[in-house]
Order: C-alpha cells, then sequence, then structure tokens
C-alpha cells in the first residue's frame, strides 16, 4: 500500500516534516561513521571513501595516521608510497594525488589548519561540496549544506524530496525544505536508513514507519 501523494504546498510541507519525525526517532544519535580525532583526519578518511566502504576505511587510517602524524608529513611524502599504503580502500593513485595535493594547499595557504568556509574548502585538492559539508558540519559544526552520497541520492528520490538526479541539484532541493539546523543530521540519518532499512535492491517496506507516507514506485510489499 502506497502513501497518497500531497497536493498543496502545505501538504508537501506537513509530509516532509513527518519524515524528519520519524528519522529523528529511528536515529536520534545519528553520526558520522569515519572514525577521526580533528578535521585533517575526516578530510583525509572522506577522501578515501570514495567508492569504497566505511569499515574499509576505518581499518586503513589508525596505521596511515600512525605513520603520517601531521598534514607536513602527508605533504612530504611520495605518491607511490601514500598510494602503496591506502591501496586496500581503491582508486589509490588518483586518492594519494588529491590527499598530498590537499595537505600542500592547507599547508601553503591556509597555515596548517583546515579551513572552515566552503569557498575556501573548495579549493582544496579532491575537495568537492559532499567532502566539504562532511568535514564542516562533522568536525566544525557548521550547517554550510546537506551532504548528498549514494543513499541520501536514492533515497532523496524514493521519498520525492528531489526529482533532481545530480547531487548538486538534489542537495539544493532539500536545503530549501529541510531546515538549516536539521541540515547536519539528517545528512547522517538518511545515509543510516538507506543502508539499514532503505537498501538499493530491496527495501525492507514493512520494518519502515516512514512507508505509510512513502509512495515509491519500488517499494516492497
Amino acid at each position: 500500500m502506497t502513501g497518497a501523494k500531497p497536493k498543496t504546498a502545505a501538504e508537501r510541507k506537513q509530509r516532509v516534516a513527518q519524515i524528519l519525525k520519524h528519522l529523528d526517532a529511528l536515529y536520534p544519535d545519528a553520526t558520522c561513521a569515519l572514525n577521526h580525532r580533528n578535521a585533517w583526519q575526516l578530510l583525509v578518511a572522506t577522501i578515501l571513501s570514495a567508492q569504497c566502504t566505511d569499515k574499509r576505511v576505518n581499518e586503513v587510517t589508525p596505521g596511515l595516521f600512525a605513520k603520517y602524524p601531521a598534514i607536513r608529513d602527508f605533504a612530504a611524502v611520495s605518491q607511490a608510497e601514500l598510494a602503496a599504503d591506502i591501496r586496500s580502500t581503491g582508486f589509490f593513485n588518483n586518492k594519494a594525488k588529491s590527499v598530498i595535493g590537499a595537505a600542500k594547499k592547507i599547508m601553503a595557504d591556509f597555515g596548517g589548519k583546515v579551513p572552515r568556509t566552503m569557498e575556501e574548502l573548495l579549493t582544496v585538492p579532491g575537495v568537492a561540496r559532499k567532502t566539504a559539508n562532511v568535514v564542516l558540519g562533522t568536525a566544525y559544526g557548521i550547517a554550510s549544506g546537506i551532504v548528498v552520497d549514494t543513499h541520501v541520492q536514492r533515497l532523496a528520490g524514493r521519498l520525492d524530496l528531489s526529482k533532481e538526479k545530480t547531487p548538486e541539484k538534489i542537495e539544493r532541493d532539500l536545503m530549501a525544505i529541510i531546515p538549516q539546523e536539521k541540515w547536519i543530521l539528517v545528512s547522517h540519518q538518511l545515509i543510516l536508513h538507506g543502508r539499514s532499512l532503505c537498501s538499493a535492491r530491496k527495501p525492507n517496506c514493512a520494518a519502515c514507519p516512514i512507508s505509510p507516507i512513502c509512495y515509491a514506485k519500488d517499494k516492497s510489499i
């Protein structure tokens, strides 16, 4: 059974509020799954997480940060050596190039400190909006936008929160309908929901409290 589609702006707003309420009940303490001690470690972990599981990244980073304790250590390492260190995360040559480039940029232009604005972060190699939002939201508590990964992208479409296909446009749609004070938390909640219930192949709609107001075409009955 699928929920009825809201017809007015007021009904749409009420439905979004209900979805957020359910997510709060399901994942009240949702947070970033990447282990880190500071903004730089989170930036590196986020770059490594592209096309890789958070679990695998968390297995690699303790040894990595023990070997390279500071940003300047990453700036000084050769690409070949770093690529070997992060090989198990996949796409290791590109990731090594990005991490070393990021370290050099942060040392040269930002006094060795990960910047706190979207505009500055987007000048750092390997950083697009998703990575910048992760760092700003989780490391600094700055709600600059909403993290749109594959889970958020899928759920935004399924829950009819956006009809767009690109992360940038989906993010814009979500920012327009979700209160700014929820931006950081809702990213983590949607990612957790995508992992636990609203999976890509066979969503567990029977266990999902959002199901009564969800009218996705690929719902499992």
